[in-house]
Order: structure tokens, then C-alpha cells, then sequence
């Protein structure tokens, strides 16, 4: 019988697989919304019904992927070659999906639908092999509940990358040099002209402290805000007023063009991943095999799926915990944008996530031998969604507060991840402990689609709420207007969800003294499984 422990250096590998992942999906989950609406210029609700479109058909995709990777057989394996072969592709379409072609109205629709999902489609191909994956290096469950916390730190740190770094490089690679004429009219207060030598759509002009503020001087109503989004005219002047720092000279202000500061810094950003990938498949090892006996039987894998009761509660968990995830890293940009005007300090505060996240990865193993997974789980739910609502008090001047709970709030959030994918795996050993049968990917397939679907219901409840107080990312007046639902969104929307989590989380079977118990029985097994092979 082989060790069920794992090395070091593999699961750091393996970890590595998510960190790629992440770079695709958290930043899909945190930017594509804002792109498409501020950059892309699509209506918000338009986005959150094709968000909501797209991931309509994951459930067949993520099934089918789920059967096609229990029975591929390679020399890498059943799930391994599939990272193999998704690498590049998945860094190819991530790509194309933050690219801005200049298309008429409903030729930006198309666009965005057609790369959307098949985006999802390749992200389903990698995702469900690489999730699978972790099931089949050991057997045993609390081996496999520290890997899932080293993916999880994998997967945080691929989202630190993104978060923290993306609109950094956004402001370099977008980077526009205009003409600009500064004169100061008081001690602190300067009249700023723009013109630029060629159209900039979705240019964003700021100091380089970021603690001025600019008002349209042709505009008395304009509220005063710390950075200024507009579509900048070839050799047309745009006049601001702004106060607030002294000593301002040309210099100090910067321009930056969005829709090419996003494309170059995406393309980049995808070179890593598909790096990060080739590492995870040429570092990790399959190890658990189905039962040789096992005969190939896609309506009895069903019939095991559907009667499986921890796979089903853990499904309704998934998508739950990813709605309330992905609305929170969905509207925090714009929120950080509109409501803090700041933009810029949104990296800050999404790199001071990740590095809570990271922590409460860490503890998740320990935490769940003394409480068990499914009460740490519930706890974990509560405490997140309380933490989180309290953002609701927060005025746009409170940065140390939003700082403070948002941190508190992510720490709490990084346990359902981590424990979710350890649980999918203790959901396989309870079916081939039941059953006498394993359909790992199968099973994995409900973390995907839980992944993938969740965060299409988040999107359309972010489009539709802000549809419904008329925002529009290329129109200043209706920013302002809508930024009740943006604090909505922010703080006490996504936390309702957590409530419902934990209620549902109460029906799950699996405590840890029955899963020592089906460890043990599927261990003896799987000896005289090999014992029987080697005698036959």
C-alpha cells in the first residue's frame, strides 16, 4: 500500500494550478463587469443577463466534463493531461476576453457572448480535471484537507497577482501622454486643459497622489471626485478645476487609456498562468485508481450522484458561497471607484483581502480537526456575512473602517473555499464506500459548475440592481445616482446569502468520526484490491 502523505513540493505544485486558475477567474470575477460596462461600454444590464446566459448550460458541461475525465486513460493519468492540454488555450481566450475591438452596439454583444462562453467552456476543461485531481493523489481525507489548503493559498496568491497588480499595470500599460496646460487661479486650486493628440475612449485622468479632486469647469452641479472618466477627442480641450495638493504642475497629472491598459495587462498576466499550469501537471502524481472491478457505467454513476446526499448538500453550498463571493469581488471596483473615488486604492485593499484570505487558508486544517469541517463551515458562513454587512455604515471618507471589516469579513470567506473541494473529495470516498463504485470527476464536476454558475447569478444580481438606480459607467451624473445600490451591493446584499448557506449547511451527513470510519474501510479494500491483482 502506498504513503497517503504528500510531499511538499507536490502540493505546492499542485497549488500552483489554482494560482493560475485564479488569475483567470478572479479576474473575471472582479474586472470583467467593470470592463464591459466602463470600458466596453455595454449596459449593465445587458451584462448581467449574459453573465447569467452563459452560465446557464454549465451544468451539461460541467457533467460532461466530469464523465470524460473519469474515463480518459493516458500515461499521465485520467486528470492530469487535461491541464496539460488546456493551458494554453485558456490563457489564449482569457485574453480575448478582456480585448476591445471597435464593434457597433450589437457587435460588442456578440463579441462578449461568443468569448464568454466559450471562455467558460475552456475554464470547465481545465477546472474539473485539476479539481479532480486532488482526490486521486491520496486517500486520505485529512491529507487531502491540508492540500486543499495549500491550494488554497495557491489559488489566493493567483488572485493577489490580479487584484493587487492589474490596475497598477493598467495605469502603466494605458499610460497616454496629452498635452496639458496647468495655471493656478488660488493657493490650491489650479485650471487644468486637456488635449491629446488622438481619441482616447475611456480615458481616466488623476494626480499622481491621488488627492485632488477635478470638477468640469464648464459644469456647476459636478460633484467634486478624486479622478475623472471620459471619452477624450482627438485635439479637443477638456478643462477641469482642481484643489487640493499644492505645487501642481504637468507632470503631476496622468491620462490613462483603460481599453488598452486592460488588453496589455491581461496578456501578460496570461503567460503566467499558462507557466503556472505546465508546473502543476510535471509536479503531481495519481495515485487513487477505481476498483478494478469496476465496470464503466454512466447511468449507474448517475444513479450514484443523485442519491449521494453530501454531494448534493455540498452543490447548493458551492453555488451559494460563490454568489456571495462573486458579488463581493464583482462590485468592489466600482465601488472603490464611484463611491471612494479612488480606484487606484481598490488594488490596496483587494491585495489586503488576499493576504487575509491566505491566513484563513492556513487555518482551515487545523480549525476543522478540533470543530470538524461542517461546523467550521457554519461558523465561517455567519461570522463572513455579519463582518461583511457592517459595511453598510461606512461613508466614502471611512477608508480605514471599509480597510478594517473587509479584511475581517475575507479572512472568515477563505474557509468555505478550502473546505468545499476537501469536502467534493470525502463526498467520492463516501460514494465508493457506499456503492463500491468512484466517478471522482463526476463528482468534481459540482465544484465547477457551483464556481461557474454562482458567479453568473452574481452578476446578474450586480446588473440588475444597478440597472434598476440607471447605472451608467460612461455617464457621471447617473454614477452618483447610483450609488445607494452600489453600497448595497457592497455590504448587506451579498451577506443574506450566507444565511441561507449555513441553514442549508446544517443537513450535511458527514461528521469526522464517520469519515475516519469509511477511511479506514475503503483503505482495507483498496489492500486487498491490490493483493488480489498481484496474486492473480
Amino acid at each position: 500500500m502506498h504513503s497517503n502523505k504528500i510531499s511538499v513540493f507536490e502540493k505546492i505544485g499542485y497549488a500552483l494550478g489554482d494560482g493560475a486558475a485564479n488569475i483567470a477567474w478572479r479576474g473575471v470575477a472582479t474586472f470583467l463587469f467593470v470592463f464591459y460596462t466602463d470600458v466596453f461600454g455595454i449596459d449593465p444590464a445587458a451584462v448581467g443577463i449574459l453573465m447569467l446566459v452563459a452560465r446557464s448550460s454549465d451544468g451539461i458541461s460541467d457533467i460532461a466534463m466530469g464523465i470524460v475525465g473519469d474515463r480518459t486513460n493516458s500515461r499521465y493519468g485520467k486528470f492530469r493531461p487535461w491541464i496539460l492540454w488546456t493551458a494554453v488555450p485558456l490563457a489564449a481566450i482569457l485574453s480575448l476576453l478582456f480585448t476591445a475591438p471597435n464593434l457597433t452596439a450589437s457587435g460588442k454583444i456578440i463579441y462578449a457572448y461568443t468569448t464568454y462562453i466559450i471562455f467558460t467552456l475552456v475554464y470547465t476543461a481545465n477546472n474539473i480535471p485539476y479539481g479532480a485531481l486532488m482526490a486521486v493523489m491520496t486517500g486520505d481525507d485529512k491529507e487531502r484537507t491540508t492540500i486543499g489548503s495549500y491550494r488554497m493559498v495557491g489559488a489566493f496568491a493567483g488572485g493577489m497577482i490580479v487584484q493587487g497588480l492589474l490596475l497598477f499595470l493598467v495605469a502603466y500599460f494605458g499610460n497616454v501622454n496629452p498635452h496639458f496646460e496647468v495655471s493656478q487661479i488660488k493657493e490650491d486650486q489650479y485650471k487644468v486643459i486637456v488635449t491629446a493628440p488622438e481619441d482616447v475612449p475611456n480615458a481616466n485622468i488623476t494626480t499622481g497622489h491621488g488627492i485632488a479632486t477635478f470638477v468640469w469647469e464648464c459644469d456647476e452641479a459636478d460633484e467634486p471626485t478624486k479622478s475623472k472618466s471620459f471619452t477624450l477627442k482627438e485635439k479637443v480641450q477638456y478643462t477641469f478645476l482642481v484643489q487640493g495638493e499644492e505645487d501642481l504642475t504637468a507632470e503631476s497629472f496622468s491620462l490613462i487609456n483603460q481599453k488598452q491598459g486592460y488588453s496589455y495587462s491581461i496578456y501578460i498576466l496570461s503567460v503566467f498562468l499558462a507557466l503556472f499550469m505546465f508546473v502543476t501537471f510535471f509536479s503531481t502524481k495519481e495515485r487513487i485508481k477505481p476498483a478494478a472491478s469496476q465496470e464503466t457505467n454512466l447511468m449507474r454513476d448517475f444513479k450514484d450522484l443523485i442519491t449521494n446526499k453530501p454531494w448534493i448538500v455540498l452543490l447548493v453550498i458551492g453555488l451559494l458561497f460563490n454568489i456571495y463571493n462573486s458579488i463581493k469581488q464583482g462590485i468592489v471596483v466600482i465601488y472603490f471607484s464611484h463611491y471612494l473615488h479612488n480606484q487606484l486604492l481598490a488594488g490596496s485593499f483587494m491585495v489586503g483581502l488576499t493576504l487575509a484570505s491566505i491566513a484563513g487558508a492556513m487555518v482551515t486544517a487545523p480549525l476543522a480537526r478540533i470543530l470538524g469541517k461542517r461546523n467550521l463551515f457554519i461558523y465561517a458562513l455567519l461570522f463572513s456575512g455579519a463582518v461583511n454587512a457592517m459595511l453598510v455604515f461606512c461613508g466614502s471618507g471611512d477608508v480605514t473602517s471599509i480597510f478594517a471589516l473587509g479584511i475581517i469579513s475575507e479572512f472568515g470567506a477563505a474557509i468555505f473555499p478550502t473546505l468545499f473541494f476537501a469536502m467534493l473529495g470525502d463526498a467520492a470516498d463516501y460514494s465508493e464506500w457506499k456503492n463500491g463504485r468512484r466517478a471522482t470527476g463526476l463528482i468534481y464536476s459540482a465544484g465547477s459548475f457551483a464556481t461557474k454558475f454562482g458567479g453568473g447569478i452574481a452578476g446578474a444580481i450586480i446588473g440588475f440592481i444597478l440597472s434598476a438606480f440607471h447605472y451608467n459607467g460612461q455617464d457621471t451624473t447617473a454614477i452618483q445616482g447610483a450609488i445607494p445600490g452600489i453600497v448595497m451591493l457592497m455590504s448587506w446584499v451579498p451577506s443574506i446569502i450566507t444565511v441561507i448557506a449555513a441553514g442549508v449547511m446544517m443537513l450535511y451527513p458527514l461528521n469526522q468520526t464517520k469519515m475516519d470510519m469509511i477511511t479506514k474501510v475503503l483503505q482495507d479494500r483498496r489492500i486487498k484490491d491490490k493483493s488480489s491483482k498481484v496474486n492473480g
